[in-house]
């Protein structure tokens, strides 16, 4: 029943949609969402076979998903990326900046290498698929963007210099594109994730998970299926009249 529900739910049918770091975790969910909605997604990550295997998990459900593999802390690969995409596809109507690492450390200790590669990872990235893409938007007269930033980029958080200047550098982003665009109905929203489990929260280990979940109101981490979910709202119909918004995620984390 529930997946005749699921199957019956196409908002999105028609509609092509680009989810960077869509190999695991948040980004796999929410491609995963955007395609049961009806939408092809291109699943894009640095590793081939991750990406592949998200895109295949897609196409098993018996949705539409394919693969492409680019580094996207490179901007011209993901300049030619975006080239093949729309030679392809025509147009992308949902793009969702979702890749992301982290390289944690105090500063006096940070080397250049991980503060570039963080910020050419997280936030570059989002400038060079946003330019690549906006262009056929713009014609069409309609699309969603949608920016994976972090709590971390609104409170910090002492070892991420990098990673919150990344997420914060996000937000502005945001903001500023938002404006540029509305004219053509083109929303620009950021979604704000807290502790979310994933593989990488699992690797953290019993200790470091319970001390962080004392700093959650709701006492307990997140789900990638909740993050999407909100990610899937916010690039349909519905949300038409939001953009240049910051949706924190993080059981109630900032309030």
């Amino acid at each position: 029943m529930l997946i005749n529900i699921i199957m019956s739910d196409k908002t999105l049918e028609n509609k092509v949609a680009v989810v960077t770091g869509a190999g695991r975790g948040i980004g796999k969910e929410i491609a995963k969402q955007l395609a049961s909605k009806g939408a092809k997604v291109i699943c894009v990550s640095r590793s081939e076979n991750s990406c592949g295997a998200a895109a295949e998990e897609i196409r098993a459900e018996g949705f539409q998903a394919e693969a492409m593999a680019v580094d996207v802390a490179d901007g011209q690969a993901v300049n030619a990326a975006c080239e093949k995409i729309l030679e392809a596809h025509g147009t992308v109507d949902i793009l969702i900046n979702n890749a992301g690492i982290t390289k944690d450390g105090l500063i006096l200790r940070m080397s250049d290498d991980d503060w570039y590669n963080v910020l050419n990872t997280n936030l570059s990235s989002c400038f060079h698929w946003c330019k690549g893409l906006l262009r056929p938007m713009t014609k069409k007269r309609w699309g969603r963007i949608v920016n994976i930033s972090s709590v971390v980029g609104k409170i910090g958080n002492p070892g991420q210099v990098n990673y919150g200047a990344a997420k914060a550098g996000m937000l502005g982003l945001t903001k500023c594109l938002a404006r540029e665009v509305a004219s053509r109905n083109i929303t620009v929203n950021a979604v704000l994730p807290g502790f979310t489990t994933t593989d990488m929260t699992d690797a953290l280990g019993e200790e470091i998970i319970k001390e962080a979940t004392k700093m959650v109101p709701l006492k307990r981490f997140g789900t990638v299926n909740e993050v999407a979910g909100l990610v899937s709202y916010l690039c349909s119909e519905e949300a038409g009249y939001m953009t240049g918004k910051d949706f924190s995620i993080d059981g109630g984390m900032v309030m």
